[in-house]
């Protein structure tokens, strides 16, 4: 069995390289992108200190663009299904998955502000690489999570150029986690946070299926955070400046917990947009198992995919083109725990990689956001 990645593709460790390991199997490269097909890219945006100057910076910001059949696959439906574990958050397009059970768009990730510049630059880039389906309508997946403690939030420094930029980037491969795309500026547990990812396999007869997570980690209070059963949050002597530095001068520290978590989860194993939705619902115990309890100033929003059935749109026009019944295969509802622990698993250990393949970061009016320490995290972790 090939071991899986337990270094990021720039040096630095993951979870698994200090010894924490949830329970699965993961893939090869332990990503979203071990489901066949699967693409993700990043812009990220890192400029200026000192001072916040709006529309100057500093800029700590970026995108994450997840394809969920690549860039040559756009306009190909996938069954979907979302879940809002709490609502303080956007993620457009989920009326339309609500109503067809389908994701044919791109999902960009970015910070909140940001969303219209994503919306718009995901139209720009389907209609510049896909004319055809632009002919129609569009109604892309935009989600988003505040980075407002370190970047120039309101400086508009994502655009529509920068989001065809993390489109056009996507690819297959062991992936960036950390401080890179839409996580560049935010936090997880009141240490730096930002992008995750993992992946198990899950054995069902004679099939192997994957199950691929990737989250933007920006939530959680310090005193929460629990790893492999131990509130390792309570007991690291690390400074807390999240969550007692003023994020103005005229008003107090943002709450406890205060951010949001995207998690997208994706699979090649075939299921309705029902099933899809089951498996959204099932992120939270793996939030749960780092020990969030969901903060009301918590948007957490999640949104699932099977990249299997793989046929063209039945929504588009003309109805000439669509023949009169489509057969599609899913799993029965008996075989789905399986897929259910997978993902389970898989949340947990995305957040683990969004904190440990990280580093210090300060922001805008010298705001900073310290790194999980590794040896501090190992010793207490020694004789759990």
């Amino acid at each position: 069995m090939t071991e899986p990645q337990v270094f990021s593709p720039d040096g630095r460790p993951r979870a698994r390289a200090l010894g924490i390991a949830p329970a699965g199997r993961p893939g090869a490269w332990n990503a979203i992108t071990d489901v066949p097909g699967v693409e993700v890219g990043y812009v990220t945006l890192i400029s200026g200190e000192g001072p916040l100057r709006v529309g100057e910076g500093p800029v700590r910001t970026g995108v994450t663009a997840v394809l969920a059949r690549g860039r040559a696959g756009v306009g190909r439906p996938c069954a979907a299904g979302r879940y809002a574990l709490n609502g303080n958050g956007e993620m457009t397009g989920t009326a339309w998955i609500d109503e067809v059970g389908q994701l044919s768009t791109p999902v960009t990730i970015s910070n909140t502000h940001a969303v219209g510049a994503c919306h718009t630059g995901s139209v720009r880039w389907i209609n510049t690489t896909h004319p055809a389906i632009a002919r129609e309508w569009l109604l892309p997946v935009c989600a988003e999570t505040w980075d407002g403690y370190l970047n120039d939030i309101n400086g508009e420094h994502v655009t529509p150029e920068i989001v065809a930029r993390a489109l056009d980037s996507a690819r297959s491969g062991p992936l960036a986690e950390g401080s890179v795309g839409g996580g560049t500026g935010m936090n997880c547990y009141a240490f730096k946070g930002g992008s995750g990812t993992a992946s198990r396999l899950v054995e069902l007869g004679e099939t192997t299926y994957t199950v691929g997570v990737f989250v933007q980690a920006n939530f959680g209070s310090r005193r929460e955070l629990t790893i492999g059963g131990r509130r390792v949050g309570l007991e690291l002597e690390v400074e807390n400046p999240m969550e007692s530095t003023p994020l103005h001068h005229d008003s107090p520290a943002a709450p406890g917990g205060a951010g949001s978590i995207i998690a997208l989860v994706a699979t090649d194993a075939p299921l309705d947009p029902l099933q899809c939705t089951a498996m959204a619902r099932r992120v939270p115990f793996g939030l749960a198992r780092s020990g969030t309890t969901g903060s009301l100033f918590s948007g957490d929003l999640f949104l699932a995919f099977s990249t299997a059935n793989d046929h063209p749109s039945d929504t588009a026009f003309p109805r000439t083109a669509t023949p009169e019944l489509i057969t599609s295969t899913r799993m029965p509802w008996n075989r789905m725990d399986s897929l259910y622990a997978a993902v389970v698993e898989a949340v947990e250990e995305s957040v683990l990689n969004a904190l440990v393949v990280n580093t210090d970061m300060v922001g805008r009016d010298g705001h900073r956001s310290p790194a999980l320490p590794h040896d501090a995290l190992r010793e207490l972790l020694k004789n759990r």
